[in-house]
């Protein structure tokens, strides 16, 4: 199958506890984006806005067995979403209600028993997401903070400090945007850069990789060294809420 450049959207739809306790932080550690949906109604609208996407369906939630079968095959059946591509959540492990969504629906995506644990459900749908090309070929999930102006960072180098607004971040870099065009080289290493993302504060060095094309007021900043797991745990869970955000407004 084609590979695209964007990667694909992985909702969950009515997700177990499990899911966004434990799962999520797998997934996004491995840098998938990765979106909650509580509302199926809504959810059809969201998956027709973005048709190419992978959607995982918690049927023990939200509406009755039989309702979620009619739903799912509505879904299949959809040419607006003919690329969409489904799996199943399930606690329940009846081998007639597997081979019936495996086999007679057709979802391509599996069906996770949750009973056999959170490593062993991640370790599947991990390799699904892997299977199904999932990240394209972009390595890292990034987040567009713009239109944020609560999203800053601050840094002082020799004798001044600096402020400036970040317009986008993933877990290997950001984009910040400052009043006045920095008098400092690229390829210069700036230690303990303070970010704060709306009231979480991430501390991480940094080597200024270049301007941006547009304006020389925007620096293009990468960690260096990789920043420590609890910081890297706070930048991914920024950029997973930031997302949402933007999902949830559709």
């Amino acid at each position: 199958m084609s590979e695209s450049a964007d990667g694909k959207k992985i909702f969950f739809l009515y997700p177990q506890s499990v899911i966004q306790e434990e799962l999520i932080s797998i997934l996004l550690k491995n840098e998938y984006e990765v979106y909650f949906l509580n509302d199926h109604v809504k959810a059809t609208r969201i998956l027709k806005r973005f048709p190419n996407s992978i959607c995982y369906i918690n049927i023990d939630d939200g509406l009755k067995e039989e309702e979620w079968e009619a739903y799912i095959k509505n879904l299949k059946a959809d040419a607006e979403i003919k690329n969409l591509e489904l799996g199943i959540l399930s606690y329940n492990n009846d081998p007639n209600l597997m081979q019936k969504y495996l086999m007679d629906i057709g979802v391509k995506c599996g069906f996770i028993q949750l009973k056999l644990g959170v490593k062993q459900s991640t370790d599947i749908i991990l390799k699904v997401l892997e299977v199904n090309e999932a990240k394209g070929r972009r390595k890292f999930v990034r987040a567009n903070c713009e239109k944020d102006p609560r999203i800053v960072m601050n840094f002082g180098y020799k004798e001044s400090s600096y402020e400036g607004r970040i317009i986008d971040i993933s877990s290997v870099g950001i984009a910040c945007e400052f009043k006045d065009t920095i008098p400092i080289d690229n390829k210069t290493i700036i230690p303990k850069i303070q970010l704060n993302l709306r009231g979480s504060l991430v501390q991480a060095d940094a080597i200024i990789l270049s301007r941006r094309y547009d304006s020389e007021k925007i620096l293009v900043m990468v960690f260096n060294p990789r920043p420590k797991e609890a910081e890297l745990e706070k930048i991914h869970n920024f950029i997973h809420k930031t997302l949402q955000k933007t999902i949830e407004g559709f």
